[in-house]
């Protein structure tokens, strides 16, 4: 039997209680350093409460503690995992090998931690050679790359035994995770320290070496987000134990809207394939809001490279959400203040207050509100640019915002009970699907039914209630006597049944735990190569790990080299290839070398024909990057 995880997202403790409400097996959420989203911080007492109300449904919270870590700041990072330890965090996430199970080892930092430490998908897992030699430095857990196809995770899942963890929705970086260097190199904000500018949304032209324009004001390096719902069987097929979704940096709508999509097609997985999988926490989800994944933030969905086949990844007009489309702008006043929309279907309902957007012809997004809606004729402030014809997308549905805030779903957990009646008390025997039990009595000292049949009827109606966060079920029973409880009686034992079993945990499968390969260091499976900036290594713990393993030499990440053929960015995705000029494929080409330009930056991209691959790189590379202390 299979245990599926559905990993949400949650920027706040908040966020993650709605996110495991609405169906969540696991959350993933940031403490107050070191979380590869500097936005997306929270205090330690909020991660206890998280964890506190995820482990009575028997789910997990899993700690980011994913970015690189400078020395100084090491013995800061040991001390957070020690505090995500005692609050009750299931798993830590992280990215610095210093804090590997086998540098934790090598360096003899934090002794009393204990629990699993799972590589990041920063870690760049693409390969089988890489997720052995990170199981071997004792990660239980590997978080692989999104741009993974089919075939690449079922070679992964037998090159290893631990757990694989995989995305299937939320935005999509363009770059190898956690080898993207060109914010640093624009802004001097690295996205290995939670500081990514997002330049893959930004607009750029690209150029030929004469300088011509080939194209304009283009988001190029920007893809759509990720949707991978009807693949979810296949990938549990594959291998994949979590199923993870993007977006800690999302609001608490999206979190719910997402959550609650992929939560109901893993309940109808487990449901076909009962014998194969089941949910990975306790509880069923019911109720509330119906899912609409297209009316929250999404630039378009793609599946990329899941299946080993190129299409157009790109999020081609914009780099923004869209929305919806919902018709044409037709009847705009002077200054765009009012005008009506001409709908794409039938049944086309604006609320006050909806968000609104069209593409300019400078291939921005122009966002603004539907002040006034009357029917399709909308009042608004002045919309500079919005021009008859243009097409509207809605991305912000006020109806359905409401929808979700006021209507959720409530999460129980199914909880059988069995009654016997003996010598006129009532002995209640509760089993939870996690295997709680608890006994409860009652009747003690009462006097017999008159009308047992009746009374037996009120037993089960009030008993087969939901009480707390539990859903019970009474199974049928025989009694020739019962004593005579009047309706509060049985509800309090009802509610007696419940308090009993929410003072017991709830029975949650252990994770898979890790640990070194004993003879690691002995092998020196790294002997003689070179661990470069691609590495990631920003502090001596790491560097020292690099070269217990035998790495012959170990190249600082806080170092851009000069050497010209130091990549930015190296990618599935080719911009070739996205308009039609594939020399393999389409037989044309844009011949000479190519340039992406932006507000005075030049960069030059390569392309790797032979893996289907292309790099970005800097015309003029510098020794330090703008964001790094010097090394003490």
């Amino acid at each position: 039997m299979r245990e599926l995880e559905l990993l949400a997202p949650a920027r706040t403790a908040d966020i993650g209680i709605a996110a495991i409400r609405c169906g969540a097996d696991a959350v993933y959420i940031a403490g107050p350093e070191f979380g590869a989203r500097q936005a997306a911080g929270n205090q330690i007492d909020d991660i206890k409460r998280l964890c506190d109300y995820a482990h009575l449904f028997g789910a997990r919270i899993f700690a980011t503690l994913n970015t690189i870590i400078y020395d100084h700041e090491l013995e800061s990072a040991y001390r957070l995992m020690e505090e995500l330890q005692d609050a009750g965090t299931d798993a830590i996430i992280i990215q610095d090998m210093a804090l590997s199970p086998a540098g934790l080892q090598l360096s003899g930092a934090v002794p009393g931690l204990k629990i699993p430490l799972h590589a990041s998908t920063q870690c760049a897992i693409r390969t089988p050679e890489k997720a052995r030699m990170l199981e071997r430095l004792g990660f239980s857990r590997l978080i692989l790359e999104r741009e993974l196809s089919l075939k690449q995770i079922k070679e992964i899942r037998n090159a290893v035994s631990c757990e694989l963890e995989f995305f299937v929705h939320g935005a999509l970086c363009v770059c190898w995770s956690g080898q993207c260097y060109i914010s640093e190199k624009i802004a001097g904000r690295s996205a290995n320290r939670g500081a990514c500018i997002q330049a893959c949304r930004s607009l750029y032209d690209l150029a030929d070496s004469s300088g011509k324009k080939l194209l304009r004001d283009r988001p190029l390096l920007s893809l759509k987000d990720y949707n991978l719902k009807a693949r979810l069987e296949e990938l549990a097929n594959a291998g994949i134990t979590s199923f993870k979704i993007e977006g800690r940096l999302k609001n608490i709508s999206y979190v719910k809207n997402i959550v609650r999509e992929y939560s109901l097609e893993l309940d109808r997985l487990a449901a076909e394939h009962p014998d194969s999988f089941r949910r990975a926490s306790a509880g069923k989800v019911h109720g509330g809001f119906i899912p609409a994944p297209e009316k929250t933030f999404n630039r378009g969905y793609t599946e990329l490279f899941l299946d080993e086949k190129r299409g157009q990844w790109a999020s081609a007009e914009a780099a923004k959400s869209m929305g919806e489309a919902i018709g044409t702008a037709v009847d705009v006043t002077r200054g765009g203040s009012s005008f009506r929309v001409r709908p794409n279907r039938e049944g086309l309902r604006l609320n006050n207050g909806d968000g609104l957007c069209f593409v300019t012809g400078k291939n921005e997004v122009a966002g603004f509100r539907a002040d006034v809606c009357d029917g399709l004729k909308i009042k608004c402030k002045p919309v500079p640019g919005l021009e008859n014809g243009a097409m509207l997308y809605r991305n912000i549905d006020m109806a359905f915002e409401k929808e979700l805030e006021n209507n959720m779903p409530a999460r129980n957990i199914e909880t059988v009970l069995t009654v016997k009646a003996e010598n006129r008390i009532l002995t209640v025997e509760a089993v939870t699907e996690d295997g709680r039990r608890c006994t409860c009595t009652a009747g003690d000292g009462c006097d017999p039914a008159r009308d047992t049949e009746n009374m037996k009827k009120t037993i089960m109606a009030q008993l087969g209630k939901t009480g707390g966060r539990y859903a019970f079920s009474v199974k049928p029973f025989e009694a020739d006597a019962l004593p005579f409880l009047p309706v509060s009686a049985v509800n309090t034992l009802r509610r007696h049944i419940a308090e009993t079993l929410e003072a017991m945990p709830c029975q949650a499968r252990p994770l898979h735990h890790g640990s070194p390969d004993p003879e690691l260091f002995s092998s020196r499976p790294l002997d003689g190569q070179k661990a470069t900036y691609k590495e990631n290594i920003a502090n001596h713990a790491a560097e020292n790990l690099m070269k217990a393993l035998g790495a012959s030499e170990v190249e600082p990440a806080y170092e851009l080299t000069e050497n010209p053929d130091a990549e930015l960015m190296r990618t599935k995705y080719c911009i070739k290839y996205q308009f039609g000029k594939c020399p393999k494929v389409h037989k044309e080409n844009w011949p000479g070398k190519l340039y992406l330009e932006n507000n005075g930056s030049r960069f030059l991209l390569e392309f790797d024909c032979l893996h289907c691959e292309m790099t970005v790189k800097s015309c003029e590379m510098t020794v330090k990057t703008k964001c790094t202390p010097e090394r003490p």
